[in-house]
């Protein structure tokens, strides 16, 4: 079995995993996360700041002994939202090359689909339509399809829980104008980016990354975080509604202090779970599954059958 490791740059936390896989199959050995806020003021500026590339740095030169410890023999490092959009995103990938032999790959809303929707969908049975939300700092991932299967529709939309946070909620805690606006902006995005068809079509949904994982850990009150009490747990569109309510009601710093929510969450964890309400809704759903299992486990098993060929 290959054992690979993955880095993914968002752009509101860098991730780590490394795992053992075989065919379809992924025995996990470490995974990590860090919020580095890499997006952090990105939708004002159009630039990585000075501060949030070396928060990634730093990151990464923790993983790079992680890697070298555990003998990954590949390494995948993956990069989304925050450096497709950025003027500066070269400078990043370039330092983290020179210094830590990680060359991130920025990949596109294409290919971030595919390999979310495999590594959320990996190994489950393909009679109904899935969807899979995936909810990043600085874009939503919409992708439709059979387990199993290339997928038919797929839709990264430029709405993300820093992007919107930074858009509409300015307040500390937010007021109910900003939360109406980014309700409206949402609305808005999913209505024009994904259609009715797409949407009246799928009968099953699951979350990935960190608001879906989160809201899990919140309602159960996991403190410290439990991942398998976390993976296919079942949240519902009311429930996701409550707690809106709930941690919009706090300010940032009482939020941190919610168990189940990692403190560095604390700043976007309202408009995360705003985008996830109004997504179920406008879908019709009336749950969600949360899944573990998501583009780093598609990138995993993604290079490793590549190596194989």
């Amino acid at each position: 079995m290959p054992r690979v490791g993955v880095i993914d740059l968002g752009t509101n936390s860098s991730r780590l995993l490394v795992a053992d896989v075989d065919g379809r199959r992924l025995t996990e050995v470490e995974r990590g996360t860090t919020i580095t806020r890499l997006g952090e003021r990105l939708e004002a500026s159009g630039r990585l700041s000075d501060d949030a590339i070396a928060r990634v740095a730093d990151a990464v030169a923790g993983y790079r002994k992680l890697l070298d410890s555990h003998g990954a023999e590949q390494v995948v490092c993956v990069a989304t939202s925050a450096m497709r959009d950025a003027e500066n995103g070269g400078d990043l990938a370039d330092l983290l090359r020179r210094r830590y032999d990680v060359d991130p790959h920025v990949i596109s809303g294409d290919e971030e689909a595919r390999l979310t929707f495999l590594g959320a969908t990996s190994g489950r049975p393909g009679d109904q339509p899935t969807l899979v939300i995936d909810i990043g700092g600085g874009s939503t991932e919409f992708v439709v399809g059979h387990p199993a299967e290339e997928p038919s529709f797929h839709v990264s939309t430029r709405m993300g829980s820093v992007r919107h946070t930074e858009r509409h909620l300015h307040s500390d805690p937010p007021v109910d104008e900003e939360l109406a606006a980014l309700a409206a902006d949402a609305d808005a995005i999913l209505e024009a980016e994904i259609p009715e068809s797409v949407r009246a079509a799928v009968e099953r949904a699951i979350a990935v990354a960190g608001t879906a994982t989160s809201l899990a850990a919140i309602e159960q009150r996991l403190d410290p975080y439990d991942p398998e009490r976390v993976h296919g747990y079942r949240l519902t569109r009311r429930a996701c509604g409550e707690m809106q309510r709930m941690l919009a009601s706090l300010p940032v710093a009482e939020r941190r202090e919610v168990p189940g929510l990692q403190a560095d969450r604390a700043p976007t964890i309202v408009a995360g779970v705003a985008i996830l309400a109004r997504s179920l809704h406008a879908f019709g759903l009336v749950e969600v599954e949360v899944s573990e299992g998501d583009i780093l486990h598609g990138a995993a098993l993604d290079a490793a059958s590549k190596g194989l060929e």
